[in-house]
């Protein structure tokens, strides 16, 4: 497996796979790499010949007072854990090459609309942050393919939605949340969870099972199953900053004959803010 930090290191060997007519898949991610990291890899592969594996954790996405200085950072383990993968190269560039002119006078990519709402909201700023940087690693890499968690839901929406708006001749790729055996979605920050909230950790998973459920059974109260749901998890030691039932395809809110939803959920725990969420078809 290749490692570069250079643009025309990556854009050497880019171009050699193309004169072989190989196709690519980016699989951009932050680092500190889990097995829902990895599988996005193996479903990458699926759909090219060649995988690159993006490690940056990107300023531009973090507002003020957040963990970027704390956010893990574990770029010699990411590497031993992606060669038993189908990853052929890692992409590890710094600030300075993902953002020449520096990050505070950055080109920004901005998807309104979608980006208005739930981590939107909470987080200022936070998805023009992820859009520019993508849009920056989709302009170096050009792919055939990107891959994204489920987890980030609203995340993989937005990008869809810049790649269709923006013609990028990319088919953006979603794979399943992968969880641990309790039901916790797997998420770096859950590094910042002590013994005793990462035991309460799992309830937020069962939240949103309990409201699929209830919905697949026929209840339509959206309003009233929301509010159930954030006074639970707020009993259970939860801090929530959102609980919703929206429409799958584009967030909004869904009438009573909506058969494609998703369940959405965004918590404080202790330092970690974790979120979730599960696609509910009728």
């Amino acid at each position: 497996m290749l490692v570069t930090h250079t643009q025309q290191e990556l854009a050497e060997q880019i171009a050699e796979w193309r004169h072989h007519d190989e196709h690519i898949a980016l699989v951009p991610t932050m680092g500190s790499l889990h097995a829902g990291h990895l599988s996005l890899v193996e479903l990458a592969r699926e759909h090219a010949e060649r995988v690159i594996v993006s490690i940056f954790v990107n300023p531009t996405q973090f507002g003020e007072g957040e963990d970027f200085d704390n956010y893990p950072r574990s770029l010699e383990r990411d590497k031993r854990r992606l060669k038993k993968t189908a990853a052929d190269m890692i992409f590890a560039p710094d600030v300075d090459t993902l953002y020449p002119f520096g990050p505070d006078k950055a080109t920004t990519v901005s998807v309104p609309g979608l980006t208005e709402n739930f981590c939107g909201a909470a987080r200022p700023g936070h998805f023009d942050g992820v859009t520019t940087v993508v849009a920056r690693l989709f302009a170096i890499v050009q792919p055939d393919v990107a891959v994204f968690g489920q987890k980030d839901y609203q995340q993989q929406l937005v990008i869809r939605r810049m790649t269709e708006d923006l013609s990028l001749p990319i088919s953006i790729i979603t794979g399943e949340t992968v969880r641990d055996d309790d039901g916790l979605a797997l998420s770096s920050r859950n590094s910042y969870l002590s013994d005793e909230e990462r035991a309460i950790a799992p309830t937020l998973y069962a939240s949103l099972q309990s409201v699929g459920q209830k919905l697949q059974a026929g209840r339509r109260e959206f309003v009233e199953l929301e509010a159930a749901a954030i006074e639970q998890l707020n009993n259970a030691g939860f801090k929530v900053d959102y609980f919703a039932i929206r429409r799958a395809l584009n967030l909004e809110v869904p009438d009573r004959d909506c058969d494609d939803l998703v369940v959405l959920v965004a918590a404080q725990l202790g330092p970690a803010r974790l979120i979730d969420n599960i696609v509910v078809t009728i």
